[in-house]
């Protein structure tokens, strides 16, 4: 069975949500998918899945939240060869870096050897049913690509 594990940060619930969106949509393509808080979660927790996902807001000044900051440094140690991943997030497009965490967080999954399974989904505020049925394009896109990677 195909390990997910979905990793949020979440200030007003929008990313949280997100996640739920995604927990679901792999339940039913029949993974065993574990979500957590980016602050009570341990990045080499990423090492135990196949499918890895990141789910955050944007902070400030375009920048990872600061509940996020030792998580995303760790995730830069790993080594995610063979590992599938997915990054998504809720932002504002009144501020000029509309989900840069989002983009953040994909540059260090690349970095770490990780494969991209789908390109980002990036929500307005939170996600109205267009966003959920691209989250679960997103979902489905990642999980064809693990299977292709046959785990």
């Amino acid at each position: 069975m195909t390990k997910v594990k979905i990793v949020f940060a979440s200030i007003t619930g929008n990313d949280e949500d997100i996640g739920y969106v995604l927990t679901e949509k792999f339940e039913d393509l029949g993974c065993d998918v574990d979500m957590s808080e980016v602050s009570q979660t341990d990045a080499e927790d990423f090492e135990d899945a196949d499918i890895c996902i990141v789910a955050s807001y944007t902070y400030d000044q375009g920048i990872v939240p600061d509940e996020a900051l030792d998580f995303y440094d760790d995730m830069q140690d790993l080594d995610l060869s063979g590992k599938v991943y997915g990054v998504c997030g809720s932002g504002d497009t009144f501020y000029e870096d509309f989900c840069r965490a989002v983009d953040e967080f994909g540059q260090v999954f690349d970095k770490v050897g990780a494969t991209r399974g789908a390109e980002p989904v990036k929500v307005e505020l939170d996600p109205e049913q267009d966003d959920i049925d691209h989250l679960d394009t997103f979902a489905e896109q990642i999980y064809k690509k693990a299977q292709e990677m046959d785990f």
